[in-house]
């Protein structure tokens, strides 16, 4: 089936330069009709065109009187888009979202709440006619917005108040921002390992000259291992890179941290007093890591700032900001290159750079982490934790000790 399918795309390719537009849907049509079942789908997958306009072609390879040949559709003719017949339309749709999108700079996601269809019914009442397809259309092309939300859903169950949690994450982000106090998203990319091991992706090579790389994965094959802590600040659009060779604990989490305000945000927010993190609820910088508190206790103390904690709730980790503003970039800047080294892995992330104006600082962390560290209770106690009124347990301030 899927040779066959090859087939006609391979065919449609090589005449498509030489039709017109009806041409083309008789040709998707008629290669629909040999196909047999599932020649509809396979055609318009192969052509590139709707399944609805390969069902137009065998209509019309089945009409008695067909149409004249000069009756084909100029170039850029048929009814204006949905955007230049309702010009409002746009603007109103970007309204509705605008309550419940979470987005940049102030905002930390970018996602949408609200179903298409819903969408679509909200849009009829202020007079407009859309359906779900074209609002899924125009929030994917017009307006930036992706199915994160939806994928993110099914991934687990939902807690009741995650989306209030967002809200909560918003504001409180955007509140610091607008008082040039510093906001940032925090979490540990993927581990890497260190050697002449494949990276997925693909880059230009001469011919043959492609990268050799070990044909197994084993972490006994390795030089080492790579644990990339990024810190990325949300006003300022700059990442910072710590790369640990040791353990991902909370010590390691809070030195990046205190790394990154030495060498930039103490110079950035110099008239700072507080620092807003965003993160999610496990691993080193988890809600319910003991050594996680204390070790921001002592950050606090030293720097003299509060520092106020919003985490994502279970199941969100992918929302955090850090995640498709930093960490991608990444990805896609190393693609297809062997880490054979930490010197490799620090050029790497600190060559990734946007057009919109991200810049990353990369550097070695060598310091050892001990794992399985223990926290009493007392000392559990003595950091000076401040619970928010909502939920207490996602979100709290860290106060420098009194003296």
């Amino acid at each position: 089936m899927r040779d066959a399918e090859s087939a006609i795309r391979e065919r449609y390719r090589l005449v498509s330069p030489l039709l017109n537009e009806r041409q083309r849907r008789r040709f998707a049509a008629s290669e629909a009709r040999t196909f047999g079942r599932g020649g509809i789908a396979a055609a318009a997958r192969a052509c590139a065109l709707s399944e609805m306009t390969v069902r137009n072609g065998l209509a019309e390879l089945d009409e008695a009187e067909p149409l004249a040949v000069d009756r084909v559709r100029a170039p850029g003719a048929g009814r204006p888009s949905a955007i230049e017949g309702d010009p409002k339309l746009l603007e109103d749709l970007r309204a509705l979202v605008d309550d419940d999108a979470r987005g940049d700079p102030e905002r930390v996601l970018t996602w949408t709440s609200k179903s298409l269809r819903n969408l679509a019914d909200e849009l009829a009442a202020l007079g407009h006619s859309a359906g779900k397809d074209l609002v899924g259309r125009l929030l994917k092309t017009k307006l930036d917005f992706s199915l994160q939300g939806a994928r993110k859903t099914l991934e687990g169950k939902q807690h009741p108040d995650r989306d209030a949690q967002f809200r909560h994450i918003n504001e409180t982000v955007a509140a610091a921002i607008k008082a040039g106090q510093p906001a940032i998203s925090i979490d540990t990319k993927k581990k890497e390992l260190i050697g002449e091991f494949k990276n997925a992706g693909r880059e230009w090579h001469p011919a043959g000259k492609a990268p050799r790389v070990n044909t197994y994965d084993f972490p006994s094959m390795a030089k080492g291992k790579a644990i990339p802590y990024g810190v990325y600040d949300i006003g300022a659009d700059k990442g910072f890179v710590s790369v640990g060779i040791d353990h991902d604990t909370a010590q390691f989490s809070v030195a990046a941290i205190g790394a990154w305000w030495e060498q930039f945000g103490r110079e950035r927010y110099s008239a700072a007093t507080s620092l807003t993190i965003t993160a999610d609820c496990g691993a080193s910088n988890g809600n319910r890591t003991r050594l996680w508190k204390t070790e921001l206790q002592a950050l606090a103390d030293q720097t003299a700032l509060q520092i106020q904690v919003c985490h994502f709730p279970p199941g969100t980790s992918k929302w955090n900001k850090i995640e498709h503003r930093l960490f991608s970039f990444i990805s896609k800047n190393w693609r297809g290159q062997p880490l054979v080294s930490y010197e490799v892995v620090i050029s790497l992330i600190a060559a990734t750079k946007t057009r919109a104006g991200l810049e990353v600082y990369a550097r070695l962390d060598e310091n050892a982490y001990p794992d399985k560290i223990q926290v009493t209770d007392q000392q559990l106690a003595a950091v000076n934790l401040h619970r928010h009124d909502f939920h207490g347990e996602w979100n709290y301030t860290i106060k420098p000790t009194p003296k």
